[in-house]
């Protein structure tokens, strides 16, 4: 089954202060096209200028994820791109009224509420995933940190913090799969070290930060001066710091919430690689400059993968929506010239089959008997019959029709076909089946190579000894 690009339904707004800045702003979610990604949208400049949520555009991750384009910034992402990736929505445009996205509470809940409030809208155009096929990973062994990612035939992560503290001891959080993000992820606040914090005061950093958007980790002893110090620079008029080591602004959600945020930035971080990913990825201690290193790797993947046709997955295991009795009920080809075994994979306008080739087939006999080679025509002819299925599937009694060539066109053979190959044979309509005419664009496959291409037409005609 294939899975529709979404967007969201109306326009929604959140508004609140940037952490660093601490400027207030109020940031809006709009319907998007099909293929347009993420898109941030500077509308407090001149022109209002389009920043591209993508990874090429990190251009620092020290106290968060900012991205910039033809010197147009965009701060502390993150929180926002979690929240769409983890709802998966796949095109949204985002306007912002300053430089850096509101705070809120520290997570994507608000994010994830805004959205949900304004809708989900399934789109045409399929949504586009990179499968993982080999063990990709990033790592920097004078930090620890090892981020990896596994085949799958879905999308999840493990996280694992340590931060060699007495108080955050090693933290664990997992995410089977993306429905599990609003739920169980999506409310989980960012965290900081009291050291930490006193720096980025020191740095004027954290302008927009108060005592409910964070969680503070107190990991040395600490003086009730010191605690006043804090509470004054909160405007609060007393702190303190519970038995578990954090001060008591808040209540934890989770034992975890730490590590839980961090698989949160993770998934907005990877949400800059452009597409979502199928693949099992295992993360110790992520950040945002792994987080992003590690988009970028996949980034590179995915470029390489978009430009050359995608490969239909085929997975012998799999049952087929086809088998050969289910083909030979709707076509009226039989030996020697039935050329389709099962088909895999079929839409209203796509469609894949399988052709197992053997040294057996008759035409070996001759083409050629020393250096055995499958006839291009009749590559050409098994894509024509996968095709033949997929309009046929359309009619309502299929058995009383047959397809027939009316023209072909940009037919090219790229490699040899030989005995022991598995054609994978993906056709798809070129437009909609008019008047019993249809044209389809076909593509043969073994294993990642194209061996042919071409364009074909063909009618649909009533046969006559149904007539």
């Amino acid at each position: 089954m294939t899975e529709k690009q979404r967007t969201i339904s109306k326009p929604v707004s959140v508004t609140g202060k940037g952490l660093h800045t601490g400027i207030d702003a109020t940031l809006t979610f709009y319907p998007a096209p099909e293929n347009s990604g993420y898109q941030f949208r500077r509308i407090d400049l001149k022109d209002k200028p389009i920043v591209k949520a993508q990874v090429e555009n990190v251009v620092d991750t020290s106290r968060g994820t900012a991205i910039e384009e033809n010197g147009v910034r965009i701060n502390t992402v993150e929180h926002v791109l979690a929240a769409l990736s983890g709802l998966q929505i796949d095109n949204a445009l985002i306007e912002l009224n300053g430089p850096e996205t509101p705070i809120v509470d520290g997570s994507s809940k608000a994010f994830v509420e805004a959205l949900i409030e304004a809708g989900i809208t399934e789109q045409n155009a399929e949504r586009y995933y990179y499968h993982i096929r080999e063990k990709i990973e990033f790592k920097n062994p004078e930090k620890g940190i090892e981020i990896v990612v596994y085949p799958d035939d879905k999308f999840s992560v493990n996280v694992l913090i340590d931060y060699d503290s007495k108080v955050l001891t090693n933290q664990y959080a997992t995410l089977d799969s993306l429905e599990e993000f609003k739920d169980n992820i999506s409310c989980c606040r960012t965290f900081v070290f009291l050291h930490e914090l006193e720096q980025l005061v020191k740095h004027n950093l954290i302008k927009g930060g108060d005592m409910k958007n964070a969680i503070v980790i107190i990991d040395k002893a600490i003086s009730q001066d010191e605690l006043d110090k804090l509470a004054s620079l909160f405007n609060k008029p007393k702190v303190q710091v519970k038995p578990q080591g954090i001060l008591n602004n808040l209540e934890l959600y989770y034992p975890n919430e730490p590590a839980r945020h961090k698989l949160l930035d993770f998934i907005g971080d990877l949400a800059l690689i452009g597409c979502p990913i199928k693949g099992r990825i295992v993360a110790k201690k992520p950040g945002h400059l792994s987080n992003t290193e590690f988009a970028k790797i996949i980034r590179k993947f995915v470029k390489k993968d978009k430009n050359k046709p995608h490969v239909p997955n085929y997975d012998p295991n799999k049952e087929p929506i086809m088998d050969i009795i289910k083909i030979k009920k709707m076509l009226p080809h039989r030996y020697p010239f039935l050329l389709v075994d099962k088909i895999i994979e079929m839409t209203d306008t796509t469609v894949v089959g399988i052709k197992n080739v053997t040294n057996n087939e008759n035409f070996f006999m001759g083409h050629f008997p020393a250096e055995p080679v499958m006839p291009g025509v009749l590559i050409i002819e098994a894509m024509a019959q996968v095709g033949g299925l997929l309009v046929l599937s359309g009619v309502p009694d299929p058995e009383n029709y047959s397809t027939y060539f009316l023209k072909i066109n940009n037919v090219r053979f790229k490699d040899k076909v030989v005995p022991g190959d598995t054609l994978i044979l993906k056709l798809e309509l070129v437009d909609a089946v008019r008047r019993g005419v249809c044209t389809v664009k076909a593509t043969a496959f073994v294993g990642d190579t194209i061996v042919t291409e071409a364009e074909l037409m063909a009618q649909i005609v009533k046969n006559k000894s149904n007539s």
